[in-house]
């Protein structure tokens, strides 16, 4: 048994794939089977079923699996514990980043860590909430920066900033001129979405739970679209197609005329998300952590506010 073949039979599980899981390990398809296999014979048991167009986890399979889980975060946790006598702002440090913060957030997060660590670059990774915690659990990655709420699975978390939303609309909208907008007036219009994954979604869909329904009566969502960004997004605003929210960090200037596209605040209290860091218990880096937090914290993104110690310790 080895920490490859491990690392495999996890990959497998999350992917539920074998060509899938493949890719995500760097290997052939036929490297990461023949290890499976070999590790099933070693072990007498059957960790996957195969067949069909998905692959499933046997019930002893789970429990496997979850043990491999354990390992290989052990097996990072040594890694971490070797490197405590050295420099902890001296190396890389693997950064997982959603996508709907990390378009605002890293222009002026990285030139921060250059000018303030430049002996700690970061890796960054984009990707969804549960890939990015599954990511740090396997010792992927390094630390996180997500929107509440998220099963923490285990993990550190500290606050860095409260992010309101915004209201983004045609420039010929009838709603164009306003001071704000009644959350409840939303659902008497077409809305654009980001697609199933996104944790942004599930957080515009709690702003207005009637576009959920794909209702079009009269006391439902008159019509909703998908976008796979929330670039795509705007850009379908702007063609007119409907309306859409988004965090107010990607909104450059709320007062800007020029462009095909206007922006409105919500009613006080408007909703709002609480951006956090997340990390692994065992990350024993903890001034890496902290020089990252610092960055964030003197970054200058639009309409956010960023939490002092207190308030951080409070997520």
């Amino acid at each position: 048994m080895t920490l490859t073949e491990l690392k495999y039979i996890v990959a497998v599980a999350r992917e539920k794939h074998f060509g899938h899981a493949a890719e995500a390990c760097f290997v052939a398809q036929p490297t990461l089977s023949v290890a499976i296999k070999k590790l099933e014979d070693e072990l007498g048991v059957t960790i996957f079923e195969r067949g069909g167009t998905e692959i499933s986890v046997t019930p002893l399979g789970s429990q496997i699996v979850a043990q491999a889980e354990r390992v290989l975060e052990q097996t990072a946790a040594i890694k971490e514990i070797a490197k405590q006598n050295k420099d902890p702002l001296a190396g890389p440090l693997r950064l997982g980043v959603i996508y709907t913060i990390a378009p605002y957030l890293l222009p002026p997060l990285v030139k921060t860590m250059i000018e303030t660590v430049p002996q700690m670059p970061l890796v960054l990774q984009e990707n969804f909430t549960a890939k990015l915690i599954e990511s740090l659990r396997q010792g992927e990655l390094d630390a996180a920066i997500m929107a509440l709420p998220f099963a923490d699975q285990g993990l550190m978390v500290q606050a860095l900033y409260d992010e309101p939303f915004v209201v983004a609309l045609p420039k010929h909208h009838a709603w164009a001129n306003r001071n704000a907008i009644d959350a409840q007036q939303l659902k008497t219009e077409t809305m654009l979405l980001l697609g199933n994954g996104h944790c942004f979604r599930d957080q515009v869909l709690e702003v207005c739970p009637e576009m959920a329904r794909f209702s079009t009566s009269g006391d439902g969502i008159a019509r909703t679209f998908e976008g796979s960004s929330l670039e795509t997004i705007r850009h379908m605003v702007a063609s007119g197609i409907g309306i859409t929210v988004l965090p107010q960090a990607s909104v450059p200037d709320m007062q800007s005329k020029d462009g095909m596209l206007r922006y409105v605040p919500f009613s006080s209290p408007g909703p709002s998300r609480r951006v956090v860091i997340a990390w692994r218990k065992s990350f024993t880096r903890g001034a890496a952590i902290e020089a990252v937090r610092q960055a964030v914290l003197s970054c200058a993104l639009h309409g956010v506010t960023m939490l002092n110690e207190a308030e951080t310790a409070e997520a």
